[in-house]
């Protein structure tokens, strides 16, 4: 690292959604290569490997101590552990010294609920994946329905592969549209899903009713004070 150089923090803590991280990750990282002003690392507790939620173990690449003041965090979200994540003092402790002086704090899907547990999200504008957008209320946010919400230094993305696009816009913010434009073809990020684009106006949330009762009930188990806080509006 050099001192001209900016951190961009990637947050990893155990039971993640790996494409939270790793889709901006590869966004980010392709900005670091082409301009050696940037950089990127993967920060937690410890370097030890943790899992996700998924059978991919990671390993960050720096501790959260090595890493107090960067220019950007970035924070992705999962199901059960990442309400477990709400209550670990030692990563929420981290995050609030580092939002004091980073430009921007990021968060991909429910990575925004671990924000609001620390408290960055009282009196901003954000979003989160669409099953638990109204949770944002209890957080003191303002919920919106949109892909990324930007307020100040604080954007936060909708569900999953939102938190590409996410990226690609901190790339162009960061570094201009062509450069943006060049990772994206870089990438290849053009989606066609088989099934077409979402209709909106008919998610299948009885559907998916069930998973999101059990990622409240299974998440939220030892801490029923912040259960009561995030569904006292919802």
């Amino acid at each position: 690292m050099t001192d001209e150089q900016k951190t961009i923090a990637f947050v990893v803590y155990p039971g993640l959604t790996p494409l939270d991280l790793v889709g901006p990750l590869q966004v980010l990282d392709a900005l670091a290569r082409f301009d050696p002003g940037y950089r990127t690392v993967v920060v937690g507790a410890t370097r030890d490997t943790v899992g996700t939620d998924t059978p991919l173990r990671i390993a960050p690449s720096h501790t959260f101590d090595e890493v107090p003041s960067p220019f950007a965090v970035l924070v992705p979200g999962g199901t059960v552990p990442t309400l477990h994540a709400m209550s670990d003092e030692t990563l929420l402790a981290w995050l609030r010294t580092a939002a004091a002086s980073a430009e921007l704090v990021t968060s991909v899907c429910t990575g925004s609920l671990v924000l609001g547990a620390a408290g960055l999200l009282e009196g901003r504008r954000a979003t989160t994946h669409w099953m638990f957008r109204d949770l944002l209320t209890g957080l003191g946010a303002t919920p919106v329905a949109e892909r990324w919400v930007e307020d100040g230094p604080l954007i936060t993305a909708a569900g999953v592969s939102a938190g590409i696009d996410l990226a690609l816009h901190l790339v162009e913010r960061l570094a201009g549209r062509q450069l943006a434009t060049n990772v994206q073809f870089g990438i290849e990020y053009d989606p066609e899903p088989p099934q077409g684009g979402l209709d909106w106006a008919n998610p299948p949330y009885g559907d998916l009713k069930p998973l999101r009762e059990h990622t409240l009930r299974e998440g939220l188990a030892g801490n029923p004070e912040l259960m009561e806080k995030l569904l006292a509006h919802a």
